[in-house]
């Protein structure tokens, strides 16, 4: 096979809102409602993941957990799980339409992967009814995917377990696990790709990895840009990545890499 015939795209910080901005001060706020101070570093650091599971995880972290006893002596609990979790999707649905606009050259990307016959799915972190409005705002501003499948279709095994993709490639009717690619800004996109079988793809320029806004980035000089560019392709390549790309726009090149490399295979 030497043919791509599909692209897995995640949405926040890849597709949609530059840096994944729109959960991450809602992590942060709601902690804060709890009483324990968390920093943008450890609310990011789950980023990807199912949110309930992204709570669970943060609580997880030995600093946060430490924290919590001191505030309330005992440990955290399911009951504190489901309570942070309904906080947090009050104040994410109060918010998330105004964090969908896509990224640079997404809409682009996506239009020339399209004319080439190359379907686009997506996963994403994000529930059913979250993503109700993710879509309807993004399809507002020109982004359409082919396909999407959230937690809620797999009984809410998210990332890392690889069976948001494997409902993509169904219902693409991809051929196999060898023409498709995962393209994610997160560390649990990278594990959700190796664990379907499929090459993962980091895109650096506006991923939660970066945590950076739009502007923030811009205003760095050259020097500054390169090395936390070369800081997230590193992190992405440990936990699993077969490529990176600074931004979407490099996905046409590297689709074509792909297709002659495996060509080159199929030919030995």
């Amino acid at each position: 096979m030497a043919k791509i015939e599909a692209v897995i795209l995640d949405w926040a910080g890849t597709t949609v809102d530059f840096g994944c901005f729109a959960p991450v001060n809602v992590f942060v706020n709601i902690f804060k409602t709890a009483g324990i101070d968390v920093t943008i570093e450890e609310a990011r650091k789950p980023m990807g993941m199912l949110k309930i599971d992204h709570i669970r995880t943060m609580l997880e972290m030995p600093r946060i957990q430490e924290e919590w006893q001191k505030q309330y002596n005992r440990p955290s609990n399911e009951e504190d799980v489901n309570t942070l979790y309904a906080q947090f999707e009050e104040e994410l649905m109060a918010t998330l339409a105004t964090y969908t606009d896509p990224i640079s050259t997404v809409i682009e990307t996506v239009a020339h992967l399209k004319e080439r016959g190359i379907k686009i799915g997506s996963t994403t972190g994000y529930t059913a009814s979250m993503m109700e409005v993710v879509t309807k705002n993004a399809k507002l501003k020109g982004y359409t995917p082919d396909y999407l499948v959230t937690p809620d279709d797999t009984n809410s095994y998210g990332r890392p377990y690889p069976f948001m993709i494997f409902r993509n490639l169904e219902a693409l009717k991809v051929s196999s696990v060898k023409a498709a690619i995962k393209v994610g800004d997160t560390v649990s996109d990278m594990k959700e790709a190796v664990n379907a079988g499929i090459p993962a793809v980091g895109v650096i320029i506006g991923s939660s990895e970066m945590g950076l806004t739009q502007e923030e980035f811009q205003s760095l000089s050259n020097e500054q840009k390169n090395e936390i560019i070369e800081k997230v392709r590193a992190t992405f390549l440990e936990n699993g990545a077969s490529y990176t790309i600074d931004k979407m726009a490099d996905l046409l090149p590297l689709i074509d890499q792909i297709e002659e490399k495996q060509m080159q295979v199929n030919i030995q």
